[in-house]
């Protein structure tokens, strides 16, 4: 079986070469950089699976890098590295096209258990076993990543995609923030939160010509997808 690729921009070289070795050791192909400007490059040069970045990075930072590779790839994971005292970085990473984060410093097992999450998700893609769904004018094709209504065609990241398959399973039915931050990201935490509340903004904007839905915010509680 051909290993998965990953592409790290980390320019710390002993954490680099600690984080290829060990995920090297767990059967995934990782190419090593240390600057933002050679990660790019080797984005452009080949296909991986998934992206780690560290947030500081010489030449170009992981948030620009971010910016850059969701212009031309909405799909691919992307997983920010953040220092323990930039809790901000976390939000922002969000905001710049991230998945998901772990914040230094990190065990090398809750690393692999991030990374697995990832490569079981596009797994299911790739074996089609995702689900499209048909609520109001909208479309939503999960395996795909789109949403569509009439002519209107959007690309969803992978987290954007999750959170808006959980809102669909249950319309008109409020589900509370810890719920949604539990099941989608494993931990209800208040940056998580915060970061939950670019999501929902993202697909209020994805899905305002489809004057049948809406996604309501109950203050201190969660949210609903509202038909009507």
């Amino acid at each position: 079986m051909k290993s998965k690729a990953i592409l790290l921009v980390e320019d710390d070289i002993n954490l680099g070469y600690v984080i290829k070795d060990n995920l090297s050791i767990n059967g995934y192909h990782v190419h090593h950089v240390e600057d933002g400007e050679k990660g790019w490059q080797a984005f452009q040069d080949s296909k991986y699976e998934l992206c780690i970045l560290d947030v500081m990075l010489p030449r170009k930072d992981g948030f620009s890098l971010a910016e850059q590779i969701r212009e031309v790839n909405k799909d691919i994971p992307i997983l920010f590295l953040t220092a323990k005292s930039m809790k901000e970085d976390k939000i922002t990473g969000f905001l710049k096209g991230g998945d998901d984060y772990i914040t230094k410093p990190f065990s090398i097992e809750e690393l692999l258990l991030r990374i697995n999450v990832f490569m079981k998700r596009s797994q299911i893609f790739a074996e089609g076993n995702s689900t499209t769904y048909n609520i109001g004018s909208t479309e939503f094709d999960y395996k795909n990543l789109t949403v569509t209504i009439g002519d209107e065609v959007r690309t969803l990241t992978q987290k954007e995609a999750e959170v808006l398959r959980y809102l669909i399973s249950r319309p008109n039915s409020v589900i509370k923030r810890s719920e949604i931050l539990e099941n989608i990201w494993g931990e209800d935490d208040y940056f998580l939160g915060r970061s939950l509340d670019v999501f929902i903004s993202r697909l209020r904007k994805y899905i305002k010509s489809d004057h049948t839905l809406e996604i309501v915010n109950l203050h201190g509680v969660g949210f609903k997808l509202k038909t009507k």
